[in-house]
């Protein structure tokens, strides 16, 4: 089964990804990792990238269209796989499109995680971490035994730049705007499926199991 995760910050889509991935048995794709995978390997895409990044700019769709060819190329996405992170432009999703055609494959289903942005908002804004070992808490959610400390360090928590309310609100309307169009081309393709983003990471992967036919 091949599947497009698509989702906004602080979904969950990361955990879901990795959920799915376990109960279909296909690897987990994310553009983090193969960025990472291509840096630690030293290749010229690597390079190419890390040289982007470390200069503050935005990768080119060409040069992770080309990470994404490479990945796709392993003998393990044989049983399928799952993107998580990518597409994000509708124009990502036309060279998907014309690369799974080149393989002989075809999308399965490109499942959207829906959630309201005040929730979202609560979710991202209530996070702590620890910055010694990278723990991370939520105030309501999961708080530390002691308020404010980490339960492994002692060592006062902190929030990130971008889970300050103000931040997360700015990150959550550029995700609607850029993957607005991007939902639409799924929906037109008629391969889109939404899936309610509460409830416990089991609920959520319940329900996205149903839409894809499948029991547990």
């Amino acid at each position: 089964m091949i599947l497009i995760l698509l989702g906004p910050p602080g979904a969950g889509k990361g955990t879901q990804a990795k959920l799915l991935a376990s109960e279909l048995r296909v690897p987990h794709i994310s553009t983090g990792d193969m960025f990472r995978d291509h840096k630690a390997r030293g290749t010229e895409l690597g390079k190419t990238v890390d040289a982007i990044m470390a200069s503050g700019g935005l990768v080119p769709d060409d040069v992770t269209n080309a990470m994404v060819k490479d990945r796709l190329a392993r003998p393990d996405v044989g049983g399928g796989f799952i993107l998580d992170g990518y597409p994000r432009t509708a124009a990502q999703a036309a060279y998907l499109d014309q690369l799974l055609v080149a393989m002989g494959r075809k999308l399965d289903r490109a499942v959207s995680y829906e959630i309201a942005q005040e929730l979202l908002v609560d979710r991202m804004s209530g996070r702590r971490s620890c910055p010694k070992c990278g723990a991370v808490y939520h105030v309501t959610a999961n708080p530390p035994r002691q308020a404010g400390t980490c339960d492994r360090e002692g060592t006062p928590l902190v929030q990130r730049d971008d889970d300050k309310a103000e931040t997360v609100a700015r990150r959550l309307t550029e995700y609607e705007a850029k993957t607005a169009p991007l939902k639409r081309y799924y929906s037109e393709q008629g391969s889109l499926s939404e899936v309610p983003g509460t409830g416990t990471p089991d609920q959520v992967l319940a329900t996205a199991l149903r839409v894809l036919g499948r029991t547990r």
